[in-house]
């Protein structure tokens, strides 16, 4: 990617009801022109370390406003990790401390100042997590104004959701735009079990959808080689292909669901 591609820094967003937090979000968009839509970028339990903040500013290179969102605000707020078996320990406590109302009114505040930030003319918005922030995603597509998301790797999501209750799976009929879901076929975190889950909610919600849907408005589960973590260049179980193919997969989605690809470089 062009250094001159997009523009990035710290981007401190202040809590506007009583049940939010302040957020601390890297902040990526073009350098050249206006956004054509926003992303949210939900992150690993590592926090917005070098990596998520490389995926934000990939984003905003091919031509998107993107706003990666800290996961736990509320305990560790800064949190920027490695990939160690120690650093996995650390973040994966605080995941443990997460609840799900919490994590959906973080991701809400966010999408809204975010869309205050798109001129008129931007599509929309989208949303993208990879592993606990894939399954954070899921439940986020539920929120009003997401037009697209793409889950990477969300375990878990079959058999509850973050400080408990009924499987986020359960959320699927309710979104309203598109759910792109992504696994590793050496994923040892989500199973052939919740892979036939996953697949399963997504027809159910397809076929449920009204005839004069759009489209291309359908959900879909795409299962990739690689284990788990496979587009983290950073991660054991990077896999070179699979990460382009996820990375491609990603771009079409949004492009179709908010708007023509501008190809910029690095994108």
């Amino acid at each position: 990617m062009s250094p001159s591609a997009c523009v990035a820094s710290w981007q401190s967003i202040d809590p506007r009801r009583p049940d939010e937090v302040p957020l601390r979000c890297w902040w990526a968009r073009p350098a050249d022109g206006p956004p054509r839509a926003g992303v949210l970028v939900l992150p690993e339990v590592f926090g917005l370390n070098g990596w998520i903040q490389g995926v934000t500013e990939r984003l905003a290179a091919a031509g998107y406003a993107a706003l990666a969102v800290p996961l736990f605000a509320r305990t560790a707020p800064d949190l920027e990790l490695g990939y160690g078996p120690d650093e996995l320990a650390l973040g994966r406590s605080h995941k443990e401390r997460t609840r799900t109302d919490q994590l959906l009114a973080d991701v809400a505040l966010a999408a809204e100042w975010l869309q205050e930030q798109l001129p008129p003319a931007a599509a929309g918005l989208g949303c993208v997590g990879f592993c606990f922030g894939g399954h954070v995603a899921l439940l986020a597509a539920s929120l009003p104004g997401v037009a697209a998301t793409v889950d990477f790797y969300g375990a878990g999501v079959r058999s509850g959701r973050p400080g408990g209750g009924p499987a986020s799976l359960e959320v699927v009929p309710t979104i309203g735009g598109t759910l792109l879901c992504i696994c590793g076929k050496e994923d040892l975190l989500i199973p052939a079990a919740d892979v036939a889950a996953i697949e399963t909610a997504l027809a159910a919600a397809n076929a449920a959808r009204s005839a004069d849907s759009p489209a291309g408005w359908l959900h879909r589960l795409v299962v990739l080689e690689g284990g788990h973590g496979f587009m983290c260049a950073a991660r054991s179980d990077h896999h070179p292909a699979s990460a382009e193919a996820g990375w491609s997969l990603l771009l079409e989605t949004f492009a179709q669901q908010l708007g023509p690809d501008r190809h910029r470089a690095g994108a």
